[in-house]
């Protein structure tokens, strides 16, 4: 067996990032951008107001003007203002030539087609935006790295863009192995259990924005294993296998995985829940033998498997590790890991009650998983742990 960080170690360096793909402008946010992006004009291509009001050209003295023109926002055609003339102007409307100020409506008194300004601040430009104000063609626009949130997309449509280059999220395959499972919604029979594995990866995989996920089922038999999983390799660049990664007679996923020509990197590691994981690589594709029961399933995603997705879709982890005191002493076995499903608030973190690796009740409830390290056997109340801060 290896340790945990041995484990992570392995697992990040044999990591790939996906090779960057072209996508529509509507496809593009949640990713992250694969090469910079510049302005192909200028933002605003002319100069425009901010304000519903009137444009004038701006003179010390200027008191009183004559109504001479409209220019609504999309306006076809340019306009013109001549010496003691103003146009009535609405925002996003551009300026009529000659005019370099807006001045608010609720600034002026209208009479008989005409407008006296009453605005002491006025100054010159004001409530007008100019040409570029926004980006000027030929302008770095966003940089490659960026996360494309829902603001750079919106940008980004603003400056015209409707291609970019990004890396890709991953696709990922979920085998299920087990002859006792059983849907939900469907009766019991005895022996059963109803199966949540691929419920749970599935909702987790859907929170980080990964939309292409195939769930496959696999009856507890050699040649049965390993046809779905040559067929899930076919198409996804993450397997992930639930149950069969222990050593019982039942057990196929190691030598499923040797028949498919899968290099292991590791097979156990020293932790609880969890100890059974197993990790191979078939070219760039990665697979992950997760034990069958729900927490340890769930405790070696967070710690394993959604680091190595970030990665591959080079963004950031959402697993955030953080120190916190703990909140009851506690005692564990020397010589393992212990993952405990926690809460934290106010800088201390509680650890739960069911902790069975069997039992999702308390995994429900966690925020948290708290860290304990192999070489410890007793934790005091207060004393410094490092937790895992869970995604919402």
């Amino acid at each position: 067996m290896i340790t945990v960080a041995e484990a992570k170690s392995i697992i990040r360096n044999n990591i790939t990032p996906l090779a960057a793909i072209n996508v529509s402008l509507a496809q593009a946010a949640g990713h992250i951008l694969a090469a910079d992006v510049y302005a192909s004009c200028d933002i605003p291509a002319f100069r425009q107001s901010s304000m519903d009001g009137y444009a004038l050209k701006f003179e010390e003295e200027l008191k009183e003007l004559t109504i001479t023109g409209e220019m609504a926002a999309g306006a076809p055609a340019k306009s013109t203002l001549n010496a003691g003339e103003t146009h009535r102007i609405f925002t996003g409307a551009p300026l009529p030539e000659g005019a370099d100020t807006v001045i608010m409506q609720e600034k002026v008194t209208l009479e008989n087609g005409k407008i006296l300004l009453q605005d002491p601040n006025l100054k010159k430009g004001l409530n007008a935006r100019e040409k570029g104000s926004e980006i000027a063609a030929g302008d770095l626009a966003m940089s490659k790295g960026n996360l494309l949130t829902p603001a750079a997309i919106g940008f980004l449509a603003g400056i015209g863009v409707t291609e970019l280059t990004v890396f890709p999220m991953p696709k990922v395959a979920i085998i299920v192995t087990g002859k006792e499972l059983q849907k939900p919604g469907l009766p019991l029979n005895f022996g059963q259990v109803y199966e949540s594995n691929s419920y749970s990866l599935t909702a987790a995989l859907k929170n980080e924005g990964i939309s292409e996920i195939t769930v496959f089922e696999a009856d507890d038999e050699l040649d049965i294993l390993t046809n779905i999983l040559n067929e899930a390799l076919a198409t996804a660049d993450v397997v992930l296998l639930t149950g069969g990664v222990s050593v019982g007679d039942y057990d196929f996923v190691i030598e499923a995985s040797q028949q498919c020509s899968i290099e292991q990197l590791f097979h156990k590691v020293k932790q609880k829940p969890g100890k059974p994981l197993y990790f191979g690589r078939k070219e760039q594709k990665l697979v992950f033998g997760l034990p069958g029961n729900p927490s340890s399933v769930l405790s070696c995603y967070y710690n394993y498997v959604l680091p190595s997705l970030k990665q591959l879709s080079q963004k950031e982890t959402t697993v955030i590790e953080l120190i916190a005191r703990l909140a009851v002493a506690y005692q564990k076995a020397k010589g393992l890991t212990y993952f405990l499903k926690g809460s934290y608030k106010d800088g201390k973190a509680t650890p739960l009650t069911a902790q069975d690796s069997y039992r999702l009740s308390s995994f429900a409830q966690a925020n948290c998983l708290i860290s304990l390290p192999e070489e410890e056997e007793s934790f005091e109340e207060n004393q410094s742990v490092t937790i895992l801060l869970l995604p919402n």
